[in-house]
């Protein structure tokens, strides 16, 4: 697997992966009409575009295409972290998010701080996250649980 800076004509593909895991992952926590109005079919890739424009993002790539991405911003802020449902578990999100702390690090990042849904919340605690703050988003009309969550480093 290949870790390498995002490219402009790799925005189809991370917002697809983005909208499958959405919907192929998360099921257990968030029902049909939630994943809906998080991650609607088909992505808006104009407002993908605008979203991952100021964020340091970095993709995963393996023989079968894109694993998943991780974007970051300054200030130690973990924006997105997304793997496909064909590779989750096997540790793709695990060395992007490594690499991403360690970039954080290097800029002079002293805490990461991210958003984790009901779903991605115990791989944050297993990266030494805490939680700091319950919170609901609302999308689309639509309610979703997500935990605001810090870790020194």
């Amino acid at each position: 697997m290949l870790l390498r800076p995002y490219d402009p004509t790799d925005l189809a593909a991370v917002a697809g992966l983005f909208t499958s895991a959405v919907h192929a992952l998360t099921g257990a926590h968030y029902d049909a009409a939630q994943r809906e109005a998080w991650a609607p079919r088909p992505p808006d890739l104009a407002a993908w575009r605008t979203r991952l424009e100021p964020l340091d993002v970095l993709v995963a790539q393996d023989d079968e295409g894109l694993a998943g991405f991780v974007a970051t911003a300054p200030a130690g802020r973990l924006e997105l972290l997304f793997v496909a449902p064909h590779r989750a578990r096997r540790g793709v999100a695990t060395r992007l998010y490594v690499a991403a702390e360690a970039a954080l690090a290097v800029q002079g990042a002293r805490t990461i701080t991210t958003e984790a849904s009901d779903a991605a919340r115990p791989f944050f605690e297993r990266q030494g996250f805490l939680p700091v703050e319950d919170q609901t988003v609302t999308r689309a009309g639509v309610h979703l649980h997500r935990t605001a969550m810090r870790k020194d480093l």
